[in-house]
């Protein structure tokens, strides 16, 4: 500042009732109090150019990643570098006459630059992963648990620089310090070194992606994933709530993963009817001429009959006792309605397994189970095709003089009650 100038401002705070002494320390602090808003001033005119001109020359440009620097604030931050270096290379010469107010401000000014420097190392940190995330690669590995490590050896290394300058020290003698305290960091970030372990491993396996289907019974997870992060795994579940899971969860626990079905373009559909057994019986002629009269079992009912009269024909077998060589019954045609029905059902795979089994007779009847896969794999259109399925076979079960097996209900113990009372 020029002395003719600290000469009127001297004599205007002598004026206004200050002492002489003060006015002095008041004078000489003038300097630094002049760069610190010389300061103020450069920060807010780099900011005016970074949002008028470099703003205009990034988006004139073909390249995304420079826009991605703006939106994340990499050059507005840049920018806080500006007042700091200034003061920082001004503090000696501003506050000579000040020593412990230039030791105070230089320390402070220096844990200014980490600090920005810090944030610069975080927005360039999140322009890296808003550029990957825009590639097609992102989906299948995800770099959220990478971008997390970086941010933490930032943070860490930005901590131990402004120890050394509080600690007075090297950056390497306070790192050889923090060594001491090796196992209390260990604890403190374990879940961090766990998720960065396991995210390493689910990223190189490809076992899991942003968008997948997976069920984690353990953490009642089951939905797609939202989020993969260092230590946390976010699923948001088909009632829309959200459970979060550790990363290293996926690598020590057992999930299931619907991707291959997602990706195969179809669903397993497995359920079964109970067959009371007490329906079950020999096919007699009436039974067969009746079955006979639905169009798809025709040629299955005329071939069937054809190799077995073969058969009983070639072994003599006395035909007016039912229990005698091989006859049809109503539930082995029933399965083979069923079979021929899936067969013919365009949209049931047919390029996959499918069968209509009979399982272990049961305190609930004979079950039937159809093990077949839909060509449909959204939840709700799935359920549709599996619910028309099973509509229809309960409803032409009777047709083969057959009984769906039912717990006996309130009204049918009434009847009963009332058929014996009459």
């Amino acid at each position: 500042m020029p002395e003719n100038i600290k000469t009127i401002i001297h004599k205007w705070l002598i004026d206004i009732g200050i002492s002489t002494h003060i006015a002095e320390k008041i004078i000489h602090l003038s300097d630094f109090i002049l760069i610190l808003l010389l300061g103020y001033a450069l920060y807010h005119v780099s900011k005016f150019l970074i949002n008028k001109i470099v703003r205009r020359i990034v988006a004139r440009t073909r390249t995304e990643w420079d826009d991605v620097l703006i939106t994340k604030k990499v050059f507005q931050r840049i920018a806080l570098l500006i007042p700091g270096l200034l003061v920082y290379n001004s503090i000696p010469a501003t506050l000579s006459e000040f020593p412990k107010l230039t030791s105070l401000f230089l320390l402070l000014t220096s844990i200014y630059l980490v600090i920005v420097v810090i944030l610069i190392g975080f927005s360039f940190l999140n322009s890296i992963e808003a550029i990957f995330e825009k590639k097609a690669t992102s989906r299948n590995h995800p770099i959220k648990g990478f971008i997390q490590v970086g941010k933490t050896f930032v943070v860490m290394l930005g901590i131990i620089v402004i120890l050394s300058f509080l600690l007075n020290k090297s950056a390497g003698s306070v790192l050889i310090g923090l060594g001491t305290f090796s196992a209390v960091l260990l604890l403190i970030f374990r879940d961090s070194i766990l998720g960065f372990v396991g995210g390493i491993q689910i990223s190189a396996n490809d076992m899991v992606r942003l968008g997948d289907w997976i069920n984690m019974p353990k953490y009642n997870a089951d939905g797609t994933v939202q989020e993969i992060s260092l230590t946390t795994v976010k699923v948001q579940n088909w009632d829309n709530t959200i459970t979060t899971l550790p990363t290293y969860s996926l690598i020590t626990d057992s999930f299931q993963n619907y991707r291959g079905m997602q990706e195969s373009g179809a669903r397993r559909m497995k359920r079964f009817i109970n067959i009371d057994m007490a329906s079950v019986r020999f096919c007699d002629k009436k039974m067969l001429n009746n079955f006979r009269r639905i169009s798809i079992l025709k040629d299955y009912i005329d071939q069937t009959e054809q190799e077995l009269d073969e058969y009983n024909s070639a072994n003599k077998i006395d035909e007016s006792i039912l229990v005698n060589g091989k006859r049809q019954t109503n539930i082995g045609i029933f399965r083979a309605y069923l079979e021929i029905y899936l067969r013919n059902n365009e949209l049931i795979r047919q390029d996959l397994d499918l069968l209509v089994r009979q399982l272990q007779p049961t305190a609930n009847g004979i079950p039937i189970e159809i093990y077949a896969f839909t060509t449909e794999v959204k939840w709700a259109r799935y359920e549709k095709v599996q619910s028309d399925i099973f509509d229809h076979i309960l409803a032409i079960v009777p047709e083969f003089d057959l009984r769906v097996f039912q717990s006996p209900s309130g009204i049918d113990i009434h009847n009963a009650v009332a058929k014996i009372v009459s």
